[in-house]
């Protein structure tokens, strides 16, 4: 049964680049296993011509909204569609590599940095990802929104920050773009990368693929 592994897409190059790195990673922990990949946006390849009817679609995107529980199912009638891979406790191990490798004292306040949404869900599931992130640091971890959503990042991050506006931003984000560029020219001490490659993306899209691979045809999981 072939995983669909379902990204957004971008018209920057090095997302998609990002996302067959992820790919090849998940082809490497599970060989033999048909590993496709499909853009919602910004194709080909196209989730609808990838996504055969039976297939179990991941959703590679960091937050659950719209897009897992409308425009994925639009997309790919028939196919099971599982839930994002995060918010995950695996994605804060990550964020705090991606942090420490940017030179992060591990103290100081942190402003989670992501894209942004209209969907509520999507904004509760950053939220709830900062928390896991707190539990991981042991320090304050504050949700912000580089677009759609409340509050913005370039509110509560300055250059060179003073003691009321933390000056460590951590990018969850999946690949460099246009996102990631605007943490950078905000001008915070410590900006750590996207998240990337990192291994836990690959387990956790296995993991939610293991999660409906066993299940009866027609089963969406919870967004």
């Amino acid at each position: 049964m072939p995983l669909v592994i379902a990204a957004h897409g971008s018209a920057d190059q090095r997302f998609a680049d990002t996302v067959e790195l992820i790919a090849g990673r998940v082809r490497l922990l599970r060989s033999g296993l048909d590993v496709r990949v499909g853009f919602l946006e910004h194709g080909p390849p196209h989730l609808a011509d990838v996504a055969a009817a039976g297939s179990v679609v991941v959703p590679l995107l960091l937050s659950s909204g719209y897009h897992v529980r409308v425009d994925l199912p639009e997309q790919v009638p028939g196919a099971r569609v599982a839930r994002a891979v995060g918010p995950d406790p695996r994605l804060a191990e990550a964020l705090a590599e991606r942090l420490a490798e940017a030179g992060y004292d591990g103290r100081s306040p942190v402003v989670l940095a992501a894209a942004g949404s209209a969907d509520e869900r999507a904004l509760a599931d950053v939220r709830s990802m900062a928390t896991l992130l707190a539990a991981q640091l042991g320090a304050d971890v504050t949700a912000a929104f580089v677009s759609a959503g409340e509050p913005r990042v370039a509110d509560l991050v300055r250059p060179h920050a003073e003691h009321d506006h933390p000056g460590v931003v951590a990018s969850y984000l999946l690949a460099p773009g246009v996102f990631h560029d605007k943490l950078v020219a905000l001008g915070a001490d410590v900006v750590s990368a996207p998240i990337g490659d990192h291994p836990a993306v690959a387990q956790l899209l296995l993991d939610r693929y293991d999660d409906l691979a066993d299940q009866t045809p027609g089963r969406t999981a919870p967004a």
